[in-house]
């Protein structure tokens, strides 16, 4: 993905910053890495993998590199361990001020930062496009769009 296609390439926390707690949806996954027995291996030490999303808010796509070892591991569990359904998407959630404390705040640089979920199809659009599929209200609109699994790192509330 190239040209006006692509946005910006976020590496670390700052340029990551500006999908702070916007739900995105994953296009594509690119690991780098592999989990074997829970742990992580690699040839090289960062980046684990690379992600192609788009966001609420944005009209442009992004290319995102993973370099927390629980938020790939997250990735990883849904995109090949558990793998995904041609009826599901993966969303997810990133987030350096949603820490359960202050201290993990004050430690965020080296905290995982995904709220990873799996989702039915079109959940993005329902949850962001209110004019997507309007007959679909209320409770039965929320329940559509809840995860079916979400992979949530401990640190975040």
């Amino acid at each position: 993905m190239t040209g006006n296609n692509l946005e910006l390439t976020l590496l670390n926390d700052k340029q990551w910053s500006i999908v702070e707690s916007k739900l995105c949806r994953v296009i594509n996954f690119n690991s780098i890495a592999s989990v074997r027995n829970g742990k992580i291996i690699t040839s090289r030490s960062l980046p684990y993998a690379s992600i192609i999303f788009e966001c609420s808010g944005q009209t442009k796509k992004f290319k995102g590199f993973i370099t927390h070892k629980e938020d790939f591991k997250n990735l990883w569990t849904a995109f090949e361990e558990r793998k995904i359904d041609k009826n599901e998407e993966v969303l997810f959630f990133w987030s350096q001020e949603h820490y359960k404390n202050i201290f993990y705040s004050m430690l965020s640089m080296f905290m995982p930062k995904l709220w990873v979920m799996i989702c039915n199809k079109n959940s993005f659009e329902l949850q962001t496009n209110s004019n997507f599929k309007p007959e679909l209200t209320g409770e039965a609109r929320w329940l559509a769009s809840q995860p079916i699994e979400e992979y949530k790192p401990d640190v975040i509330e």
